[in-house]
């Protein structure tokens, strides 16, 4: 038999050696797997859903037993929805092993930008001239900022945010917070040239900014807080519902989606050749899922006025909590679907590597900086909501810290390359549910709420950093 013979029929059988490289995850191999994580030290969510547990049970327990109602339950996403919102931000920045401390701060003023234009009907008329004129000046050179770093979107919503303050559509409100995340952008693109580009360190760039918003929100405002809450929408932000009609039309859409991707997807690849989870492993992990979005929405759709004698009823998903899921879906599928996310992750993980494998690491910190602070500026928002007025200090004190430690709690990395966008929502439930659970019981002493949160943030960091120790080292 001739040498060529044998390469002929041995070619065959290495094709098949080929086609059997393929991965297919089933349940087992996903409880495996996940297993194998925890035991080397990277437990994702596992503390934070242990913590939540265990914090509502001795809130339960110890403190009162309405803890668990229906209408403090209902109350915690409007607390909290600011916190989550600016920590999805925060996760994108800490992704990178950089940080935001201006987050809270520029959040503020952005949000002052917003109520400024619609409080007095004219932005330039109701800022300070040398504020407006700066406003106009730093919107146009954020664009000319963008444009050479090839930022195209954050280009874009600086010039938005331009065009809406020249013409004066910010005296409408939904205008006027459309203009102030566009505002976020040109923050966050000041903020990524400083760090990837002048090369200053993030967390010293964006304290010395943290500073200076803190003082713009004073100048912005007069020194004269604004009312909010007569402004419905801006209200029904952090205290308003769905109703039961549209709830159940946004649980079912979410449900659907997620259902018809995962098992399509699944499919797909399996018909393909190549690494997929098995259907068995999708059905189970979608069942899950629908018999808790079930359960949620049918316990939000009931009457949770505590007051029998009253007609109000307050019934739905709340507003903030919808808004919290929406942005945590988006930027769960901007991480992982497109190659932005990709590129972010190998970034935060090695950014030297990522260099020499041909990403543009600058445009990625840039964006992710961009991106952290239209969540600021929409988490400032939220915030004015909820404390029914832009106050002069808004943004400022725990606000940031609170942020950080949400990101932190929920599971993301301080040192880059780990985490999620559910790692803030979860984060954030955890830090609202500590100072909501300690005020159903006035004797205890408020001073606790900081304690327990300071312990509870140092608590994540060590899991953060032993997982780092016990990682396997390449």
């Amino acid at each position: 038999m001739s040498s060529t013979d044998s390469l002929d029929k041995a070619r065959p059988e290495r094709a098949s050696e080929f086609s059997l490289d393929l991965e297919r995850r089933g349940l087992r191999e996903a409880a495996a797997e996940w297993w194998v994580k925890v035991r080397s030290g990277e437990p994702g969510a596992l503390p934070s859903i242990i913590g939540l547990i265990v914090l509502g049970a001795i809130f339960y327990f110890s403190v009162s037993s309405q803890f668990l109602s229906s209408y403090n339950l209902g109350t915690v996403p409007g607390q909290g929805a600011y916190i989550a919102v600016i920590a999805l931000g925060l996760v994108l920045v800490l992704l990178l092993g950089e940080i935001d401390l201006s987050a809270g701060t520029s959040g503020g003023a952005c949000a002052t930008i917003a109520a400024v234009a619609v409080n007095s009907g004219h932005l330039h008329h109701g800022l300070p001239d040398l504020f407006y004129w700066c406003l106009v000046i730093g919107m146009v050179a954020a664009i000319g900022v963008a444009v050479w770093l090839k930022v195209w979107l954050g280009a874009a919503l600086a010039l938005i945010g331009e065009v809406l303050i020249l013409t004066n559509l910010t005296q409408h409100l939904v205008v006027a917070m459309i203009m102030a995340i566009c505002v976020g952008a040109a923050i966050g693109i000041l903020n990524g040239v400083l760090v990837a580009k002048v090369g200053i360190p993030s967390f010293v760039a964006t304290l010395a900014l943290f500073l200076a918003w803190g003082g713009v929100v004073k100048f912005g405002l007069k020194n004269q807080p604004i009312g909010v809450s007569g402004y419905n929408f801006w209200h029904d932000l952090t205290y308003g519902n769905l109703t039961p009609t549209i709830s159940w039309i946004f649980t079912i859409v979410l449900v659907v989606a997620y259902l018809g991707w995962t098992t399509f997807r699944s499919i797909r690849l399996a018909r393909a050749g190549l690494a997929h989870e098995a259907l068995d492993l999708v059905l189970v992990r979608g069942g899950l899922l629908t018999v808790v979005a079930i359960v949620v929405t049918v316990w939000a759709v009931r009457n949770r006025n505590p007051s029998a004698a009253s007609y109000l009823l307050i019934q739905g998903i709340p507003v903030p909590a919808a808004i919290a899921i929406v942005l945590m879906i988006v930027c769960t599928l901007a991480l992982t679907k497109t190659t932005w996310g990709r590129h972010l992750y190998a970034t935060g993980g090695n950014a030297e590597a990522a260099h020499r494998a041909g990403i543009d690491v600058v445009k990625i910190k840039v964006s992710a900086f961009m991106l952290c602070s239209m969540f600021a500026a929409l988490g400032g928002i939220l915030l004015a909501s909820y404390q029914s007025s832009v106050a002069l200090d808004l943004g400022s004190g725990n606000v940031l810290l609170f942020s950080v430690a949400a990101a932190v709690i929920g599971g993301t990395s301080l040192f880059g390359g780990r985490g999620r966008p559910r790692d803030a929502i979860l984060g954030a439930l955890v830090i609202t549910v500590i100072p909501y659970g300690l005020s159903l019981k006035p004797s205890i002493d408020p001073a606790w709420q900081e304690v327990i949160t300071g312990i509870v943030l140092l608590l994540a960091a060590s899991v953060d950093a032993i997982s780092r120790r016990r990682a396997p080292r390449l």
